[in-house]
């Protein structure tokens, strides 16, 4: 009976030796070798600038190994290339999945940062801006996404390396959603909606009192105060005016 446990252990052994063997071990390496030229192969197109061939390679890295050393960073990095190529809806949905899936994620900050790039170009139109064609009566909801994700970041990790970045582009947007109440105050003047003008400049006044926006939003609630008979109100955005912009054309 001895004998026959001592050749049943014995056996065992060997069997567990076979189920680790020497191929398997190949096998192993070889697809952590395919995983990473795969990658490196990925990170030469993107640093080429060939954003659609990193992208189809990136898609079939996910695909190969969705839990491999590389998974994480491939998501990362499939979020750029969609900012790159200017497809905002996957490079959100992108975002969105990252987030929802590894929110202690120690490149979280990234993500954010690059949450809001995304949403900030959603609300560029270079087209527009190469013609000089004023846009800034255009929807805002993509400008104010963005100003939303920068201020999250800016929350969440005020010491990231992309907060002083962050940082600048929220004022690049408050401008820009300054001049899109500007815009919209005019449309009221046009209509001699006085009080709704007045008010869209005392929300510029209120919510961005840092852009040069303002100096057109106190104008604008200087000229609809007077319409309307409230000549204290008036005179009170007129010294407003001109404390702050003394060598306004407005005064």
């Amino acid at each position: 009976m001895k004998l026959r446990i001592s050749l049943l252990l014995a056996l065992s052994v060997m069997l567990a030796a076979c189920s680790s063997s020497p191929d398997d071990d190949a096998l192993g390496s070889r697809a952590l070798n395919d995983a990473d030229a795969l990658y490196q192969r990925a990170q030469t197109n993107i640093v080429s600038g060939n954003f659609s061939t990193a992208q189809e390679i990136l898609q079939q890295h996910a695909t190969r190994y969705p839990f491999g050393p590389y998974a994480h960073q491939v998501q990362m990095d499939r979020i750029y290339v969609y900012y790159k190529l200017g497809n905002i809806d996957k490079a959100l949905a992108e975002i969105d999945r990252f987030t929802q899936l590894n929110p202690n994620h120690p490149n979280l900050d990234y993500v954010l940062y690059m949450r809001g790039l995304v949403n900030h170009r959603a609300d560029a139109n270079v087209m527009q801006d190469l013609v000089g064609i004023d846009r800034s009566d255009r929807d805002p909801s993509k400008a104010e996404e963005a100003f939303n994700d920068f201020t999250r970041l800016l929350r969440q990790f005020p010491e990231s390396k992309y907060a002083a970045d962050a940082k600048q582009r929220m004022i690049a947007i408050k401008s820009r959603l300054a001049s899109y109440e500007i815009a919209v105050a005019r449309y009221y003047i046009k209509r001699q909606a006085w009080l709704a003008a007045a008010n869209r400049g005392k929300y510029v006044l209120e919510n961005y009192p840092d852009v040069a926006e303002t100096e057109h939003a106190l104008a604008i609630m200087m000229q609809s105060y007077d319409k309307l008979g409230l000549a204290e109100l008036r005179d009170n955005a007129r010294a407003t005016l001109a404390v702050n912009f003394p060598g306004s054309d407005y005064l």
